[in-house]
Order: structure tokens, then C-alpha cells, then sequence
């Protein structure tokens, strides 16, 4: 089906329950979203997941949770006091407000109507508060604009903490300010937004030697669109991941790790293969401290779109915190035996709002009915099951159904819903992605087992209820498939 616009995005998250505008009574303002109930479980969820597969299920990478205001001093030595700096622009045509690189500015066009733009100057867009009740004593501060900052002023206590030894890595998952002169797309570009970001530390020396591939990932593939190909207008040409690094379009084996690794957690959640791209930075765009920096881009309903950039950032960062804290930083490599100053060979960075759009944009389908279906990874879904009694007014059907969904709640996130005919019930959970409906009717009372519907297919199978525990956490893991029921 053709995908929706984003207007069309927002307006079904705020009909049922995922994303309002902050403040809407007031008028709302531009940039802040609040989630609902069904968008904060959704989120949640997302990070869980994040966090999961890149903290609890590795030995290499630990997280921690920064202070979204710090010591103004972190933000001058890295550069984004002085240097964190966006181009303001105005649509000479429709008068539409917004920003761009330096690198885009004689070749940029406005996105909405496609006139040409007109420079108005350059804007730091950090959030700037004060510190201190007592204005003539408080510290001009600053909320941060990203989450990296923190794991490199932390970075050797952390690793001392937990003992870590090259190659590791440091998670975060975090608020971001940044004060957008044109906020836009809905949740694409928002003014406070939630970072999932891991650097990644290795020797310097040791930049080819990649010990973390395997053969599931190399498989994976993807579009690639190389500097080279955008330089000649090309278009990008689907290729496995260890093809695009043996053509050498992928520089170094790090990053074509991280890539893949980033594009398999969006592919085991349901993300759709043909919607992402990797895209190279051209030369233009490249930062001077990288050897080689990828994008990877999803096509949103209004483009090709910067998802999660994947870069190295060599010693930079370190090197600017030893300088303007007088602190070495440098640990023991002890594979080499010698001190060293690791450098970030990767950065995986990840906005939850984006990857919040990406899966809700890919689950969204019709049925033959029109209906809408959410197709939701069930690890996402917002509600895992819902309990319906067929008949309200049946005291023991509700007495069966209020002792399953008192049972299953321990374990997952279910609902309880006899409003409605039952058809009208299964469309309303289809709707906000339900994946699984247990229907209590009279045969439960006699056989002791339940009807479970599964929402993509609309396939049902009957479960004894002294198993539906387990069928049911099988299959929101899944370890087991609804067909093999």
C-alpha cells in the first residue's frame, strides 16, 4: 500500500493515544511532543529493546545516565560553545524558515515549495538556562545538545569502574535540546528529542582489526549509495555488506560492523529491508577528524532521511577533554602493554523518535475491510494481549476472563475490553497493535481453553488456559511462530 504522509502520521498517533502536541490547550509549541499511553509504552519499549541488544547482550559495552545540565566547561572543550553552529535560511518564495550546513548552502533549495533560499546568518542552537537561585551568583549553563559529551568526560571512570578493556564501548540512552529554527515533520526534527548512542574505544593502532563480524551480518543486505555514486548520479545498488567492503566502498571493516549490526536490530523488530539505504558521506560533508562516515537513511513519506550516522571520531574528542581538563585520559591497552589515548572508531547514534516513526510507518497496513492494522513487532506493541469475554453479561465467562487477564498481567502488559460486539474489539485493538486476542466463550467453561486470534493473519487457535502463560510469552519473544501453535 502507498505509505501515509507524515500530517496523516500525526493525526492518527494523537486519535489514538500515541503522540500530542505539548500543551495542546494552550496552542502547543513548536518542537515539543508529549507521548500517550500507548506512545510512552511504545517508547519505552524501543529503548528496552536498544538497550537489550546492545548492552545486556554483550560483554563489551556498559551505559550510564549523564546529567542533562553539566558543568558549561564540557560543552567549550568540545568545541560546541564556540563551534556548534547552523546556517539560518528564508524561502524567497513561500517565506518558510530553516537551516542548513555550510557544505549545502549554494546548492540548497527549500524542502517545502522548492524555491530558492536566502541567507540570514549563523545561530548556535544550544538551550542556554542559568544555574543558581540568585541571579548575580547563578552560572550561565546549558541543556545539553547531545548525549555523547557525558561518556567522554566520564570516560575514565567508567572504565576503571568496570574494568573494561579495549575494544569496549560506552551506551547512553538520553534528552536532547537543541533549539530548531524551523522544527518540522513531526517527531522527524523536534527541539527536545531522546538520544540511544554508544561510542566505541579501540586502539588507534588497531583500526583494521574487526574481531566482532560474523556471517549473519556480513549477509545482510542493504542499498548502498557511495560518495562515488551520488558524485556521478547514480543510483544506489543493493549489495551484501561484505561485497561493499571487499569493493572497498566501506572503508573500514569497524564500520561496516556497525552498520549491519545497526540495520539487524531494526530488521529483527519488523522494519521493512527495502525502505533503508547506506549512504557516504561525500567529501564535502565529511568531518576533517573522520576517516570515513555513513549514514543510514530510511525513506520517510518526504525523503531520504539521516536515521543513525555511523562515524568515526578518532582521538578528537579525549584529546579536546585532556587539553581543557589538565586530566590524562589515556588507559592501559593490555594486549600491546602500553598506555594509549583510544580513539571512537564508532558512534552509533540513534534518535527514539525517529526509530519510533520508522516502525510505526512500516507496521501501518489496511485490511480487505479498509481497517487499519498495526503490524507491530510484539516486542514493541504497546499492549501485548487483550482479554475479551464474548458475552459482558455472563457471570462466568467474566469470572474466567477476569482470572486470565489477572494471570497474564504478571507477566506482560495486557488489557481487559468486553465494550463492544466482539468484531468492533478485535478491529480496535488491530488498530493500535494488539498482536494477540484471547477470547473467553462458552466453550472455555467446558474444555478450559480460550480462542487466541492473531492480529496479521487473523488466524486463531485454541489454547488450554494452564498453558496460555507460556504460549503467550513464546510467542511475544518469539521463540515460537502462531502457526506452529
Amino acid at each position: 500500500m502507498k505509505k501515509i504522509t507524515i500530517d496523516e502520521m500525526t493525526n492518527f498517533c494523537k486519535r489514538k493515544g500515541f503522540v500530542y502536541p505539548s500543551g495542546e490547550i494552550y496552542g502547543g509549541l513548536a518542537g515539543f511532543w508529549d507521548f500517550g499511553p500507548l506512545g510512552s509504552e511504545i517508547k519505552k519499549n524501543i529503548k528496552d529493546s536498544w538497550w537489550d541488544y546492545h548492552v545486556h547482550q554483550r560483554e563489551d559495552i556498559v551505559g550510564i545516565d549523564g546529567a542533562i545540565i553539566t558543568n558549561p566547561a564540557v560543552w567549550e572543550a568540545s568545541g560546541h560553545v564556540g563551534n556548534f553552529i547552523d546556517l539560518a535560511v528564508v524561502c524567497k518564495k513561500c517565506k518558510t524558515k530553516s537551516k542548513v550546513d555550510k557544505h549545502e548552502l549554494e546548492n540548497a533549495y527549500c524542502e517545502k515549495c522548492g524555491g530558492g533560499l536566502e541567507y540570514k546568518g549563523e545561530f548556535n542552537p544550544m538551550f542556554t538556562t542559568s544555574v543558581g537561585p540568585i541571579k548575580e551568583d547563578s552560572v550561565n549553563a546549558y541543556l545539553r545538545p547531545e548525549t555523547a559529551q557525558l561518556i567522554f568526560s566520564d570516560f575514565k571512570l567508567v572504565q576503571e569502574n568496570a574494568r573494561l578493556k579495549l575494544p569496549f564501548g560506552i551506551a547512553q540512552i538520553g534528552k536532547s535540546f537543541r533549539n530548531e529554527i524551523a522544527p518540522r515533520n513531526f517527531l522527524f526534527r523536534c527541539r527536545e528529542f531522546e538520544q540511544m548512542e554508544i561510542e566505541y574505544f579501540i586502539n588507534p593502532k588497531k583500526t583494521k582489526e574487526c574481531p566482532f563480524m560474523n556471517p549473519q551480518l556480513e549477509e545482510l543486505e542493504v542499498y548502498v549509495y557511495s560518495s562515488e555514486m551520488q558524485e556521478k548520479k547514480k543510483e544506489p545498488k543493493k549489495m551484501k555488506i561484505k561485497e561493499a567492503l571487499k569493493k572497498g566502498l566501506i572503508v573500514l571493516s569497524w564500520h561496516a560492523y556497525w552498520l549491519a549490526t545497526e540495520l539487524n536490530w531494526f530488521f529483527s523488530l519488523g522494519a521493512n529491508p527495502e525502505n533503508f539505504r547506506i549512504r557516504q558521506h561525500t567529501k564535502e560533508e565529511k568531518s576533517h577528524y573522520a576517516t570515513d562516515t555513513w549514514d543510514i537513511e530510511y525513506n520517510f513519506p518526504f525523503g531520504w532521511k539521516e536515521l543513525q550516522g555511523i562515524a568515526d571520531r578518532g582521538i578528537f574528542d579525549l584529546t579536546q577533554h585532556e587539553k581543557h581538563s589538565k586530566k590524562d585520559l589515556k588507559i592501559m591497552d593490555e594486549e600491546s602493554g602500553n598506555k594509549v589515548l583510544p580513539m571512537v572508531v564508532a558512534e552509533p547514534s540513534l534518535g527514539v523518535e525517529r526509530a519510533f516513526l520508522v516502525f510505526l510507518f512500516d507496521a501501518y497496513s489496511n485490511n480487505d475491510k479498509g481497517e487499519i492494522v498495526l503490524k507491530l513487532s510484539p516486542t514493541l506493541s504497546p499492549i501485548k494481549a487483550a482479554v475479551l469475554p464474548l458475552v459482558k453479561k455472563d457471570e462466568n465467562l467474566v469470572n474466567i476472563s477476569r482470572e486470565v487477564y489477572e494471570e497474564l498481567k504478571k507477566d506482560s502488559y495486557v488489557s481487559y475490553d468486553d465494550s463492544g460486539s466482539i468484531g468492533r474489539r478485535y478491529a480496535r485493538n488491530d488498530e493500535i497493535g494488539t498482536p494477540f486476542c484471547i477470547t473467553i466463550d462458552g466453550e472455555s467453561i467446558k474444555n478450559q481453553d480460550v480462542t487466541v486470534r492473531n492480529r496479521d493473519n487473523c488466524e486463531q487457535k485454541r489454547i488450554k488456559i494452564n498453558s496460555l502463560k507460556e504460549v503467550l510469552r513464546d510467542l511475544i519473544s518469539g521463540q515460537k511462530k502462531f502457526g506452529d501453535l
